[in-house]
């Protein structure tokens, strides 16, 4: 645990948890993949005070007919959101398991850039069979791990492949970059293989900020792991065994709004289809419930992200409710201007490993 405060995150993909949200949204389906809808939605979040936003996505669409399906990718909506934010954490859902893991540190690494070090990476995997195919390439199965874990370690390595200070743009000498400050990673995983080094500098942050289940990328290469459990205990315990910097536990929430119980709701949704159980804690029921499980979890997790059920719903009663009531208890920590993702969370910025290996080495030859 970093202290008493609880830094929350919320899950802004689509129109919310359930997977027919969009039958009690605000607006109409088609204004679901516009820009203006996802840069509102980030811009409510921030004046919130959440620490966090997170972005779902996957090569396949979301859902089935007869729900509207359909979504812009993460990174680019990502992009798109830094641009018009300034102390939210923006963090993109990318998974490794048929995508390169060279383009993904790329498209991330300038996403840090865009931001002024407030990205993160939500590691996940691509599960289902069809997704191969989209890709063109065999299906992944019982690997699916393999390949997140080797995907977050060669982009790691390229973040770290330029130097802090390998740009230089010397004009007396007409220099731009120090070739001695880029270095080769030399990756040889079981599947494919990476030299190096990256096209993009170093990110503003070192390393980005990278989220995963550490039941499926080792807790080593992981700075925050998401945990999941039905009951509170059960997410105690996923915690405590962890073995990460920081956690967050991942829960479902549906709040009840002026017009409608949560249970109302989520009963009116229920009637086209089920909400799916992935295995979270859920809350159903009034905001000032909400916030006593909050506090019942900050005692064993640093973070919870938030799934509301309906965005358009839920999200105003956070804002309005959850988020003041909690700031008043001195239980959740606001993101401060001008700070990266790294120093709210309270991790430090990591050294970059081809330097620190290279004073290390001067040091032990003046010995």
């Amino acid at each position: 645990m970093s202290g008493p405060a609880l830094h929350l995150a919320v899950e802004i993909d689509g129109d919310g948890a359930h997977p027919a949200a969009w039958r009690r949204a605000a607006h109409s389906p088609d204004q679901l993949l516009s820009p203006r809808r996802v840069a509102r939605v980030a811009a409510v979040a921030e004046n919130a005070g959440f620490t966090l936003i997170t972005l779902d996505d996957g090569v396949l669409p979301p859902g089935d007919s007869p729900d509207p399906v359909g979504r812009i990718g993460a990174v680019e909506r990502a992009a798109f959101v830094a641009a018009s934010t300034s102390t939210i954490g923006i963090a993109p859902v990318v998974p490794v398991t048929y995508a390169e893991p060279f383009h993904v540190s790329s498209q991330l690494a300038s996403l840090d850039h865009i931001s002024a070090g407030r990205a993160g990476w939500v590691v996940a995997e691509e599960e289902r069979p069809e997704a191969a195919r989209a890709w063109g390439r065999p299906v992944v199965a019982e690997a699916r791990a393999r390949e997140s874990r080797d995907g977050v370690e060669v982009a790691r390595a390229l973040w770290d492949s330029w130097e802090d200070d390998a740009v230089i743009r010397s004009v007396a000498t007409s220099r731009y970059l120090d070739r001695e400050r880029l270095h080769y990673i030399d990756f040889t995983g079981e599947t494919y293989a990476v030299k190096g080094p990256a096209i993009v500098p170093r990110p503003p942050q070192g390393q980005l900020v990278v989220l995963g289940r550490p039941d499926r990328v080792p807790a080593a290469q992981l700075d925050v792991a998401l945990v999941a459990g039905r009951e509170l205990s059960e997410v105690a315990s996923a915690a405590a065994a962890a073995g990460t910097p920081r956690v967050y536990a991942e829960v479902e929430v549906a709040l009840d709004t002026p017009g409608a119980t949560a249970a109302e709701r989520v009963a009116d949704l229920e009637r086209h289809t089920p909400w799916t159980d992935r295995g979270r804690l859920r809350h159903i029921g009034s905001s000032d419930q909400l916030v006593t499980l909050l506090g019942e979890l900050s005692d064993h997790v640093d973070g919870v992200r938030l799934h509301p059920l309906v965005l358009d719903e839920d999200l105003p009663v956070l804002s309005r409710l959850v988020l003041p009531a909690l700031s008043e208890q001195r239980l959740v920590a606001r993101p401060l201007p001008g700070t990266s993702l790294r120093s709210t969370l309270g991790l430090q910025r990591p050294a970059n490993r081809f330097a620190a290996a290279a004073a290390a080495s001067v040091q032990e030859e003046a010995r």
